[in-house]
């Protein structure tokens, strides 16, 4: 029972040390959980790469981070790994259960597991968990309680203990090691020799080791506080606060800069204590802490404190300028004002008010110790603190109160104060203005003490803002949805003569959310458009020129002058300072925008307090926010910028780069072009920065190379995608930027598109081919289609000629057909001439021969006679038939010639019945013309049918004219 109520005793001591000192403000804390980093819960080792890329140590592998995005790659057979360090090369040497070896990097930037289990010796291969890791220069050695694992020069050599291994850790350029009933032991060349000869000094179980001076090193034991070596003699090491350690053990401690050093603890968080053993700060789950077992501590390349938990993953920005400050760690209550007071610091909350009062004090008053107090009868919502003639008022709910020696006086009990305003610059004030709920009220200040509250009549609106304007005896109110009041009082300030109201038509650019401020001596309205200031000379309000409009278009509500001249504003739950040690180009000052406090201060109820350059307090939603400007805008760290992983859509395992690079010490080789196909032409970039403390200050800008034309403008979004590039050569280049300007270097990656199939050289080659071929064929089949059109054109032209020389033809044969007609004509009117002269002398004949027989006319008389031989011979007369057989072959083609070539046995008389027959006439008309007979006609067509060998079945007069048409054809063929 003793026992037990001693250990309680001393936890009880513990936790009231630890509640009765602390620090101010602590950094601020990012929590990342296994459901965040997609790992097992337990991380148990840190390493960082060149690059700053983080590796964890964790219970289902090696866990990476590289500021943005986290990724685990597990071991072949998927177990814990416990430790991960990382070598000169950068190889990630990692130990598992029954594994051991080491991540590199692929060509394609991804990490692949290299074994090293092979190289040791057969009988030693199977072993439990490898629990640490040592790298000394080209050395590893590989801690597991049975046997130390010992890489070099591609080969393992192995250590047995015939009891356990309980340490393995460097310090300087030496190697610790603790083996049970061997004591610490350190590595000399091939063997482990005894640090201390002393055999009767015992020590306990060890686990962490720092150097802490010259020739000193201090070591870490689970459960027996610290342990000093110096000059080869161990000695305890004491601490103010070796209880704490005692009964909550130390997991394991780093050296976190030159003076502080980080202990991490089972149950009572992280504690970071000077090389004099005093505990400076303490981070646990009240400070924001996910738990307050803490497996690793590692401090990153920007000096931020990376802590492995039982349960996730912590960031301590511990460097960092912007801290929290929280006076009810339980509560966790709004601020809304703030005073350094008798060097004390007054916060004003929701839940009333709380000095800390500090025991000891820094220049940055966030590491100072001290403790946080209630301010006794302050329970209730503090709206402003402000000090006035020497006191310390308090605006609150319940009307007004002063402070003193940490209780609260009411002055009066009227509910609902604002603000207070001396009614005179020259202090101390006789009078005091008070802003309330109801309107204006004034207190009097006499013998060091405040009378109680007066009510002015004449103005009801609440005011939350009052500005006296001491020049012209005039206050100045606002009232956020009321506008701007201009408050005249007597001469004796006494009463309210008259009340102004301004708004929108008086030059204010709206008749809401208008602030009054005093910057710079001038009184001042912060707007919806900038800030504005009454003009006396047009009794108007207009743009106020006192940054030259660098905030025009901008909201504000709230306006803060620290000392050195620099006017702080709040925009929309936006913080920034208007920086006049920072002139640019434009401007005799630089705006700096916090993003760090975006969305985390009070809406409505604003408040800044700058007590000087190290130390700003603002409040928060929970608590206050403490900046040290200082350090802030000195901070020149220049981001990095680096390509975390490259894919392509759609594709499975369609990562082609990983984002590591090669390892260090590698010959250098000439980097392969990446090239993707045509359908691979959509890519995803994923982009990060390391710089892990300032991720919400962090913007990017980037541009691909061969297809954007300039660079994006800055966005904090981390990834891009591009979709359906188009065949060509691109570069993607992406950097970052803070919020102070500063620019990291530019990252790259470079990649071919290749054309497809159908836009290739060699398709170029073919369709050039083809084109070739195409207008070969073309032009053949132009010049064949010129032919046939020339053929055509020619064979129309013939036609053409033919068509001419036919209608020439048709015309001469039309001439001839009418000389033909007209001799036929002729022909016609001599036959029937020769016809009529044949009848009229048959006639003529008969007569005379009737004329004879009737007048008995002798036959023989001369005359009779030679009448009748007269006639006779006329008839008989062949000089008519000759000129008619040559007018009848002129107009019929030689038909007579041709019937006598053909048939010369034909006589005169026959041709002449031929002719007649050709001309169609009847027989009667051919006897009449040869004076016969119609019988000897008859007979004559018999006798010529017989001689032209006609059968009776054709046709006499067919017989003639095809009879002659077919020896023309034969003479034209000829």
């Amino acid at each position: 029972m003793l026992k037990i109520f001693l250990l309680s005793l001393s936890v009880l001591c513990v936790n009231l040390y630890s509640m009765g000192q602390q620090q101010l403000a602590s950094p601020k804390i990012i929590n990342y959980n296994n459901l965040e980093y997609k790992a097992g819960l337990q991380n148990w080792s840190t390493t960082q790469d060149e690059r700053g890329i983080l590796y964890f140590g964790n219970n289902e592998g090696l866990l990476t981070f590289n500021g943005r995005y986290w990724n685990l790659h597990q071991l072949p057979n998927q177990t814990i790994i416990r430790s991960v360090k990382l070598d000169s090369e950068n190889k990630i040497f990692v130990g598992g259960q029954d594994d051991i070896g080491y991540f590199a990097p692929q060509s394609n930037g991804e990490l692949k597991f290299n074994s090293l289990k092979h190289l040791i010796p057969e009988e030693d291969r199977n072993f439990a968990d490898i629990w640490n890791i040592v790298i000394h220069n080209d050395e590893v050695f590989f801690m597991e309680f049975t046997k130390i694992l010992h890489y070099k020069g591609n080969r393992i050599r192995v250590f047995k203990s015939d009891t356990e291994w309980k340490f393995l850790e460097k310090s300087g350029e030496r190697i610790y090691a603790q083996e049970e009933g061997h004591g610490l032991l350190i590595f000399d060349g091939e063997v482990w020799k005894p640090v201390v000869e002393d055999t009767n000094f015992t020590l306990p179980d060890l686990n962490g080791v720092t150097e802490l001076g010259v020739d000193s090193t201090l070591f870490s034991s689970t459960d027996h506080g610290l342990y000093l070596l110096h000059n080869n003699e161990f000695t305890r090491y004491q601490t103010d606060f070796d209880n704490l350690l005692t009964n909550h053990r130390i997991n394991c401690m780093v050296s976190i800069n030159d003076q502080w050093i980080g202990l991490g603890t089972k149950s009572a968080g992280l504690l970071i204590m000077n090389k004099q053993g005093k505990l400076l700060q303490q981070y646990a789950y009240n400070e924001g802490m996910q738990t307050n077992n803490i497996r690793s501590i590692f401090i990153d390349q920007n000096k931020g404190l990376w802590v492995g938990l039982d349960d996730g993953i912590d960031y301590i920005d511990i460097n960092g300028a912007i801290k929290q400050i929280h006076p009810d760690q339980n509560k966790r209550v709004t601020g809304y004002a703030s005073s350094f007071f008798h060097d004390k610091l007054y916060i004003g909350t929701s839940d009333g008010l709380y000095q800390f009062k500090f025991n000891e004090k820094e220049e940055d008053l966030s590491f100072s110790k001290g403790k946080f107090s209630p301010v006794r009868f302050s329970t209730g919502q503090v709206w402003n603190l402000q000090e006035v003639n020497n006191h310390l008022l308090m605006a609150h709910e319940e009307g007004a109160f002063f402070i003193e020696n940490g209780t609260s006086y009411q002055i009066y009990p009227t509910p609902g104060t604002w603000i207070f305003q001396p009614s005179s610059n020259i202090m101390p004030s006789n009078k005091v203005y008070i802003g309330t709920y109801t309107g204006l009220s004034e207190i009097d200040f006499k013998d060091g003490a405040f009378l109680h509250q007066k009510h002015m009549e004449g103005l009801s609106e609440s005011l939350r803002f009052m500005i006296m304007d001491y020049q012209h005896q005039v206050i100045w109110g606002s009232h956020p949805y009321r506008g701007v009041f201009k408050i005249d009082l007597s001469d004796n300030q006494s009463r309210i003569e008259k009340t102004t109201i301004f708004s929108a038509k008086d030059g204010l650019p709206s008749d809401l959310y208008n602030y009054l401020f005093r910057i710079k001596n001038r009184i001042v309205v912060a707007t919806e458009d900038g800030i504005y200031e009454f003009d006396q000379d047009t009794h108007k309000f207009k743009a106020s020129d006192l940054v030259n409009r660098a905030l025009e278009g901008v909201s504000i509500q709230h306006l803060q002058e620290d000392k050195q001249g620099n006017i702080w504003y709040v925009s929309n739950k936006t913080v920034s300072v208007i920086d006049f040690s920072k002139p640019n180009e434009k401007h005799p000052f630089s705006i700096i925008h916090l993003p760090e406090l975006s969305g985390k201060v009070v809406g409505g109820h604003e408040s800044i307090t700058p007590l000087d350059a190290n130390n700003i307090f603002i409040g928060a939603n929970k608590g206050f926010f403490h900046i040290n400007y200082e350090k802030y805008r000195n901070n020149i760290t220049r981001p990095d910028i680096l390509i975390g992983k490259v894919s392509l859509f759609g594709k499975k395992d369609s990562v082609v780069f990983g984002g590591h690079t090669q390892l260090k010490g590698k010959p250098t080789e000439k980097a392969s072009p990446i090239i993707f196909s045509s359908t691979q032409n959509s890519l995803h970039f994923e982009y990060s920065s390391t710089l892990f403390g300032q991720f919400s200050n962090l913007e990017y800008s980037y541009l691909l190379e061969g297809f954007d034309k300039q660079w994006s403008t800055w966005n904090n979004k981390s990834e891009k995608d591009y979709t359906n590039l188009p065949a060509g050569d691109y570069t993607f280049k992406v950097k970052s930027r803070n919020n102070l300007g500063n620019e990291s270097t530019i990252s790259t990656y470079s990649f071919t598109v290749l054309p497809a199939w159908y836009n290739t050289v060699w398709s170029y080659c073919c369709y050039l081919l083809i084109l070739t071929g195409s207008i070969y064929l073309i032009l053949k089949r132009q010049k064949k289609k010129h032919l046939k059109e020339q053929k055509h054109l020619k064979k129309y032209h013939q036609l053409e000629i033919d068509r001419n020389e036919k209608e020439i033809v048709k015309l001469r044969n039309e001439k001839l057909q009418a000389d033909i007609n007209h001799k036929n004509q002729e022909l016609a009117s001599t036959t029937m001439h020769l016809v009529q002269r044949g009848k009229v002398l048959t006639k003529i004949k008969e007569e005379l021969l009737y004329l004879g027989k009737n007048h008995s006319l002798e036959s023989e008389s001369a005359d009779f006679k030679r009448l009748l031989k007269l006639i006779n011979e006329v008839e008989r007369s062949d000089s008519d038939w000759d000129r008619f057989s040559l007018h009848f072959d002129h107009v019929h083609s030689n038909f007579l010639s041709i019937l006598k070539e053909k048939y010369p046995d034909l006589t005169p008389n026959e041709l002449k019945l031929c002719a007649f027959v050709k001309m169609n006439l009847s027989s009667k008309e051919i006897a009449q013309l040869l004076s016969i007979s119609l019988k000897a006609v008859e007979v004559g067509r018999y006798r010529l049918r017989k001689k032209l060998q006609i059968t009776p079945e054709t046709n006499l007069f067919d017989f003639l004219i095809q009879s002659t048409a077919d020896h023309d054809h034969n003479d034209s063929s000829n």
